[in-house]
């Protein structure tokens, strides 16, 4: 299957000269949704993983569907404020500005092995931030799976030697 087909591509949004990749098609199509977690869970069969970990939202939907298919737990990291329990807070800069993601301070156990999961990889600063959280935790973070990378903005970079996988690259 071509998930390219699945992804509505939005010129000049959120401002003029980015293309946005908008995977609300995707994720509205059963079959097209099914597939790509399907593939991803193929994707990372070969890793030892313990829990997914997914960046607030979209990292949601692609990150506990797949912990579902693979019969893992999943932790979902969020924005500042958004956790009921004590949580670690990690502040990034965005693409567009700065935010801070914050985990609950019992969700990973040391040594746990962690995959992230989110549905995009561009500039790696969610990403980044992300294994921030779940290092100072004692997690050892396995892999990033991604349904889309953006290979032009180098995000792969600063993820040091983290194994990314992504069913889709996007060159522009």
């Amino acid at each position: 299957m071509d998930f390219r087909d699945s992804i509505r591509v939005i010129p000049d949004f959120p401002q003029p000269g980015i293309s946005f990749k908008d995977i609300t098609t995707l994720l509205k199509d059963g079959e097209a949704y099914r597939r790509a977690i399907d593939e991803l869970k193929a994707l990372v069969s070969h890793l030892q993983i313990d829990v997914i970990a997914g960046p607030e939202a979209r990292g949601f939907v692609v990150g506990a569907p797949l912990a579902y298919a693979l019969g893992v737990g999943f932790v979902p990291i969020r924005k500042s404020g958004k956790l009921p329990y004590e949580t670690i807070e990690v502040g990034y800069d965005l693409e567009y500005g700065k935010d801070t993601l914050a985990v609950h301070t019992d969700a990973i156990k040391p040594g746990q092995n962690v995959l992230i999961a989110d549905d995009l990889l561009a500039t790696g600063g969610t990403i980044a931030t992300s294994v921030s959280l779940v290092e100072q935790l004692g997690g050892k973070v396995v892999g990033a799976a991604f349904l889309i990378e953006l290979v032009q903005l180098a995000g792969r970079k600063k993820l040091n030697d983290i194994e990314v996988m992504a069913l889709l690259n996007y060159e522009d």
